[in-house]
């Protein structure tokens, strides 16, 4: 998780200002400070690059459901569903 929820934050960010919110906006949101957010989006924090497609799909729809949704909850739901599908694959 050290490395996997910064990721994952930083694309919800990154993501949730590309479509208008400002980063006090996207902060507020994701229940980080706004420096957080500058700092991902400046690629200081929560580098890496997940391009697995389920990944992709599950941030995008997070930002949908944070964009329009206020509660906390929901959105440390969307993060931990996002955490959960960019963990490797364990095979046995």
């Amino acid at each position: 998780m050290w490395y996997t929820l910064p990721h994952v934050r930083a694309d919800l960010a990154r993501e949730l200002v590309k479509r208008g919110m400002s980063q006090k906006q996207a902060a507020d949101k994701l229940g980080i400070t706004a420096a957080a957010v500058s700092q991902y989006l400046n690629r200081k924090r929560g580098t890496g690059k997940n391009t697995d497609p389920e990944y992709i799909r599950k941030i995008s729809s997070a930002v949908d459901e944070i964009q329009k949704e206020d509660s906390e909850k929901a959105v440390a739901d969307l993060i931990c569903s996002c955490c959960k599908s960019s963990r490797p694959t364990v095979q046995k």
